[in-house]
């Protein structure tokens, strides 16, 4: 039986500095159980739609044994902010106010640079497969959005992933479909043990697995611009697409090794 994980609830206390490398105007900022996080605004230019592409993408990486900083779910009071100097900084907290989203700061981490660290092709297939699963076009040689923290690799950033749920759409084609920008992944040329891989990650990743991540979505997140007659039926299209790209991974395998020998 898969064991459903669990997301803490933490209440933003301070705002510490911006990270403005990041498009969504992410930033460092403290909580009341005394730890930095990575602080993902409701607010930002995708809205809810990163935060659901986080929190399901981080989640389904742990659930696959990859290292993973804590998600937990942020509460931003409207009081908070209002000192805040810059305009446009303030106008993020006031739309922001309620349920967030934040990734532990992994304190004195590296950016992963390919050029200096190899890695093992295990490793190297299990996130590659990863991507693939979720559409994750936020992982190249720009930005391979990966930290070395204590001499490991830890996944930051799904925000970009499922891009599919920016338009609903032939829902049902986009899970059967290869994965076109796994050419440009940065660990593409390392992704020798894919078919290893797929037959590891099919067998974890049951739909009751699927089921208890995408649960953990806030239903405040699904009830906007959705074509859904409920949040429900919203939460349940996420499972269904997830469930139809597992049973479909061959596709996606396929379609990397052949882009992997291209190169």
């Amino acid at each position: 039986m898969s064991i459903k994980p669990e997301i803490r609830s933490v209440n933003v206390t301070r705002y510490v500095t911006p990270l403005r490398e990041g498009g969504s105007m992410p930033a460092i900022a403290e909580a009341d159980d005394g730890f930095l996080y990575v602080l993902k605004f409701r607010g930002a230019g995708q809205g809810k739609k990163a935060l659901i592409a986080e929190l399901i993408g981080g989640e389904i990486a742990r659930a696959l044994g990859l290292k993973m900083p804590e998600i937990v779910f942020a509460n931003l009071d409207t009081a908070f902010g209002r000192t805040e100097p810059d305009e446009e900084i303030q106008d993020l907290l006031k739309a922001s106010v309620g349920l967030n989203l934040a990734v532990h700061y992994l304190s004195g981490s590296i950016t992963f640079d390919p050029t200096v660290t190899k890695v093992d092709p295990l490793l190297a297939s299990k996130i590659v497969w990863l991507d693939c699963l979720l559409l994750n076009v936020d992982r190249t040689c720009r930005n391979t959005n990966m930290l070395l923290w204590y001499k490991e690799i830890w996944l930051i950033d799904h925000g970009a992933a499922l891009y599919f749920h920016h338009s609903w759409d032939n829902v049902d084609d986009k899970a059967t479909k290869p994965f076109a920008q796994v050419k440009d992944h940065v660990l593409l040329p390392q992704a020798s043990e894919l078919d290893m891989v797929d037959n590891e990650f099919t067998k974890i990743l049951t739909g009751e697995l699927i089921n208890n991540i995408v649960s953990l979505v806030p239903g405040e997140w699904l009830d906007n611009d959705s074509p859904f007659a409920s949040t429900e039926e919203h939460r349940k299209a996420y499972v269904q697409f997830l469930t139809s790209r597992v049973a479909h991974s061959a596709t996606f395998v396929k379609a990397a090794e052949d882009a992997r020998a291209a190169i």
